[in-house]
């Protein structure tokens, strides 16, 4: 046997790892954790009643979802056992909500914190602990939502599998800092079967993170495997000069995600504590009471860190574009209705409390059924993937009509024949807005008595019926409708009444101008001359805001910000704006064991890379509101590959749409959006993510991620003279920094700071991960980006509150 000092305690923290939809179906985990309380109610009542030889049984639930749903679903006979080894400090509650993505946005993520402080109050409980499972971090914000829910201590047992723990070390304290200023006590801890892994349980069968001799044996005793695995790994920590005389780890019944509880892990410690107490004794205890343990030493030399913990498992939304565009639409829809209705008095607050169910389970950390991508026909599979589907559409849909009723009380009417085309404008945001307003026409009604005829952009205007103003607007024709959109600017919370009619005298003239000179056969392609300026064209469009051009090779070739003479796209791009890139991993094993092999880099070592090419631009409009201007393209891996840019003439605004048919493919993929822009040499770029706003590869934690990132509405690039250009990221939340290339990987640190001046990537797909992501990318998909040029930000929040607006825009309704 090693040899190792003596008094060291191994202390066990008994729980069941939450994965929804990894192990089976959705609502079947539901069922599992329900079961697996009650399981653990018996163990403890049979340990109490002498009835088995369990005693020193504890368990910890991992969630406060498996408390609530346990409640929801038991009788009142379990509900009071419930309570009373809780009160025992037999049964411990963990009060984070589940294992998240940072998907999900602070008011919806606060909301579910919420409930387990709630039930600690009524029931006073003296919960302050949260722990996490399998996610490898958090948002910046993360911290500060947990504190306002009462937590005071975070275990986090993250998973390196494809991540890496923070700090550059595992098994270590750490207080974390919010933005706010607040700290949590966190343990940076060790992956959540450790305890499994060192053979503590009876029916451990094999090894997920330890290498050594006993990997695949079948045939030694486990409990001299657990001997030989446990003294090796306390000699290991007194090698590294570990601080402390006790180590925790976390123990599932079995060595698998929705495992039950098991009380034989108690004649194993038993058993163990008889031979080997004096040097090391192992200890059932929970997860409040590490914390206890904790905190009775000195917390003063622990050191303290601020920054984003950012998360190396955020990348399953890019397996499932389509979804995720949804889910992100619902997010837009939950803001406007509070921004629209703050007390709740006008929609239907029990929409909206399911709404915020289903996008808390669609943000939850599972991304699919464990043999996704070795099994991808499986039925399981298939049924996993439209429920993970289902809870974005079903939040989208329960916000879609709480918006809905908000808005018919705020004057909406639905289709009517012969009515007076009167529209409510509303600005639901707490600043001044201008932006565009989009209200429609459908194609079977009439306007002042008569049909809409072929040339209708000559014959309507829009009137602001305050001012009397005639608003300039222009007009597209859609599948079953003409879309009518003009620029507006509103106080904040400000409403408005304009009118649609016909021009008392329509212009002959169509809307559409071009201004240079040109032949007979209607091409534009003459240089400017004389007092005759250039007019928009596939070579070039220029507005007050902008220069931007166009070449047949690159397609945006530049965008100028012509106040201030400065280029706008970055001077180290490799690909032009709004290029795709598309990657391919050919495999040369199995599908599984090719992903499995990446480690971080989500692509393999000799990837085959593609840029789309173009092979038309075409201009095709341009009138008093905006220019357009289409691009198409061939890309690898896609049927379809399109850009459409609009660029607004009032408005320090560029819209551009990426429209995709992506092929299917069996083998590791990655599709990115070059996203090159900057303000210059002294630009910092910022995000947004979970209830915070920070500068990547800079204010995070060491040793934390900065290959990737998951955000809330998008990014702005900052200067030094309160100037921003603001990109607005609608539907796809993930970009990358830096090469695309495979490479070393760079943990955060003063050595990564250069990484915030890199070119950003939007990371629009993905299939790599070898068990649970969806590996069919097919279909069709529109991915939309806005970018804006801001002067007299004050702060980075404003910037990024400006991205929101973007976002969610100006609400045009008929009234």
């Amino acid at each position: 046997m090693l040899k190792v000092g003596k008094g060291w305690k191994l202390y066990l923290i008994h729980h069941s790892h939450t994965d929804i939809g990894y192990t089976d179906r959705q609502e079947k985990i539901e069922r599992y954790h329900v079961d697996f309380i009650k399981q653990a109610i018996d163990i403890l009542e049979g340990a109490e009643n002498g009835k088995n030889n369990y005693k020193g049984f504890k368990w910890t639930c991992e969630n406060f979802w498996q408390v609530e749903n346990f409640l929801s679903h038991c009788n009142d006979e379990y509900k009071e056992k419930f309570e009373y080894f809780v009160n025992k400090g037999l049964i411990d509650i963990s009060l984070n909500y589940l294992n998240m993505t940072e998907l999900v946005d602070r008011q919806v993520l606060e909301k579910m914190l919420a409930k387990g402080r709630d039930y600690a109050n009524r029931k006073r409980l003296s919960l302050d602990s949260a722990m996490t499972a399998d996610i490898n971090g958090f948002s910046w914000g993360y911290c500060e939502s947990l504190y306002k829910a009462g937590v005071r201590n975070l275990f986090s047992c993250l998973h390196a599998h494809h991540g890496m723990h923070p700090l550059f070390k595992k098994q270590i304290p750490f207080w974390w800092e919010s933005p706010e200023g607040n700290k949590l006590l966190v343990w940076n801890g060790e992956q959540y079967h450790l305890g499994n892994e060192f053979f503590i349980m009876p029916n451990a069968h094999t090894s997920y993170q330890i290498e050594d001799e006993f990997v695949n044996d079948k045939h030694t005793d486990h409990f001299h495997i657990a001997e030989k695995r446990i003294y090796r790994y306390i000699e290991n920590l007194e090698k590294d000069h570990y601080p402390y005389s006790y180590v925790p780890a976390m123990i599932s019944g079995l060595i698998s995600d929705n495992a039950s509880p098991n009380g034989k892990i108690i004649e194993t410690i038993n058993k163990w504590n008889q031979k080997h107490s004096d040097n090391i004794e192992i200890e059932l205890i929970t997860l409040n009471e590490f914390f206890r343990i904790l905190r009775k030493g000195n917390t003063l030399d622990i050191p303290t860190y601020s920054g984003d913990w950012n998360d190396w498992w955020a990348d399953g939304v890019g397996s499932t574009p389509a979804p995720t565009k949804i889910y992100k639409d619902a997010q837009r829809k939950y803001n406007l209705s509070y921004k629209l209705d703050p007390e709740g008095k006008l929609g239907k607050k029990e929409w909206i409390k399911a709404a915020e169910q289903q996008m808390m389970m669609y943000a939850e950390h599972t991304w699919g059924y464990s043999s996704s991508v070795s099994e991808p026909w499986n039925t399981l599979v298939n049924d996993l993937d439209y429920r993970k589907a289902a809870y974005a559409v079903n939040a989208n849909r329960l916000v879609s009509k709480n918006l809905d009723e908000i808005l018919s009380e705020m004057g909406e009417v639905s289709i009517q024949p012969d009515r007076e085309k009167l529209y409510k404008i509303i600005n639901p945001h707490d600043n001044s807005v201008i932006d565009k307003v989009i209200v429609y026409i459908e194609g079977w009604e009439s306007i002042d008595g008569k049909r809409i005829a072929e040339d209708i952009e000559k014959t309507l205007e829009v009137v602001d019926l305050e001012s009397g103003n005639i608003l300039e607007c222009q007009i597209e024709k859609t599948a079953r409708a003409i879309e009518i959109e003009f620029i507006m600017e509103l106080e904040p919370r400000e409403e408005r009444i304009v009118k649609v009619s016909r021009k008392k005298n329509p212009s002959k003239v169509l809307t559409i101008q071009h201004h240079a000179y040109k032949g007979a056969e209607g091409v534009e392609d003459i240089a400017p001359y004389s007092n005759n300026k250039l007019g928009n064209s596939t070579h070039g469009i220029s507005t007050q805001f902008y220069t931007i051009l166009f070449d047949h090779v690159q397609g945006i070739k530049s965008i100028k910000d012509r106040k201030n003479n400065r280029e706008l796209v970055h001077s180290n791009f490799q690909y032009a704006p709004f290029t795709g890139i598309y990657e391919k991993t050919d495999v040369q094993t199995t599908p599984y064991e090719e992903r499995r092999r990446m480690g971080r880099n989500r692509k393999g070592r000799l990837t085959n890379r593609y840029a789309s090419k173009l092979k038309n631009i075409e201009l095709l409009i341009d009138g008093p509101v905006y220019v357009s201007i289409k691009m198409d393209y061939e890309l690898e891996g896609t049927n379809l590959y399109s850009l459409l840019v609009k660029v607004y003439k009032d408005l320090p605004k560029i819209e551009c749409k990426v429209r995709i048919h992506k092929k299917s493919e069996w083998a590791p993929e990655n599709l990115y959006i070059s996203l090159p822009f900057t303000l210059g040499n002294n630009t910092e770029l910022f995000v947004d993510k979970t209830g915070t706003v920070f500068r990547p590869a800079i204010d995070q934690l060491p040793g934390s991620n900065t290959e990737f990132y998951l955000l809330q509405n998008g990014l702005s690039f900052l200067d030094n003279d309160n100037n921003a250009f603001i990109v607005a990221i609608k539907d796809s939340p993930l970009i990358t920094l830096g090469t695309l290339d495979h490479h070393l990987i760079e943990l955060c640190g003063e050595g990564t700071h250069y990484k915030n001046k890199e070119v950003v990537y939007s990371w629009v797909m993905n299939n790599f991960w070898e068990t649970n992501f969806k590996v069919d990318l097919s279909g069709f998909y529109e991915f939309e980006y806005q970018l804006f040029l801001a002067t007299d930000v004050v702060s980075e929040k404003q910037a990024m509150v400006k991205c929101q607006e973007l976002n969610e825009g100006l609400i045009g309704v008929p009234i």
